[in-house]
């Protein structure tokens, strides 16, 4: 896929009951099927679709509870949408079979650390996206810390993306997340953002997912706020760092965004 100059609008589809923000509101396969088909008609240039909360402290769900959740789903998606799929999972199996119904990108929070999730992904001429997170999600936020936060996660993902050509996954196909809220504190995410474009340097597309997400409540001052201009702010920082792809629950309205911030001069030439 060939990138335009404002980001790319990867939209989340959560077919989970207990995910942070709108954990309960598409859990079941027909309000799932709705939300992505609106997320297309709201301009998402690509659709990831989940089955498993990865919010801290979270618990895992078995294979085939997950399988259940989001197979149907992606099954029926890719017969009536017509962007890539991608799916978010960790688990090979999952990935398997929703790369068999037609999704075509594995977005694995893990960064592929499972061999057989290589193997798949270079077999299949997947597309991948590959998230630092440091530790997991049920201990991730328990104590978070790095001697620098920005050259210790540039080094990881350097490392990540080498292990990844060396196991056969096509360079051109290879997109790195730097983890937003994943094992960091409010410091590092902003630090992060603030620091995004330092990721050109890997020569991959950069994919970042703060949508929603709890530091916006605590710049604003207000755990109850409502997040969607936070995240359009973000969102028009990022895309002025050149950031290719940006995930985000609410499409429409930082698809708008983006367009004027694109038409009154925002974006990097």
């Amino acid at each position: 896929m060939e990138l335009p100059r404002r980001p790319l609008l990867m939209g989340i589809v959560n077919v989970t009951p207990d995910s942070f923000s709108d954990g309960g509101q598409f859990a079941n396969h027909e309000s799932a099927i709705e939300q992505a088909l609106a997320l297309e008609a709201g301009g998402a240039d690509l659709l990831d679709i989940g089955g498993e909360s990865t919010r801290p402290y979270s618990e895992p769900v078995e294979e085939q509870v997950e399988l259940d959740r989001v197979l149907p789903v992606v099954s029926a998606v890719v017969r009536q949408c017509t962007v890539p799929i991608s799916i978010d999972t960790s688990k090979a199996a999952v990935a398997r079979a929703c790369l068999d119904a037609g999704a075509e990108i594995i977005n694995d929070i893990t960064g592929l650390e499972s061999a057989e999730m290589v193997v798949l992904a270079a077999d299949a001429d997947a597309a991948v996206c590959a998230m630092h997170m440091q530790g997991t999600p049920q201990t991730m936020q328990d104590d978070p810390s790095y001697d620098d936060v920005v050259e210790d996660i540039l080094g990881h993902l350097r490392r990540r993306r080498d292990t990844l050509v060396e196991g056969g996954i096509d360079p051109g196909r290879i997109c790195l997340d730097p983890g937003i809220g994943f094992g960091k504190t409010h410091q590092h995410n902003l630090d992060l953002l603030a620091s995004s474009g330092r990721f050109h340097e890997l020569g991959c597309p950069i994919l970042v997912g703060h949508s929603r997400k709890g530091f916006i409540a605590k710049v604003l001052g207000d755990r109850e706020a409502d997040r969607t201009a936070g995240t359009i702010g973000v969102a028009l920082s990022l895309a002025r760092q050149g950031i290719q792809i940006i995930r985000v629950h609410d499409v429409a309205p930082v698809r708008e965004a983006l367009l004027l911030f694109d038409a009154s001069g925002g974006l990097l030439s």
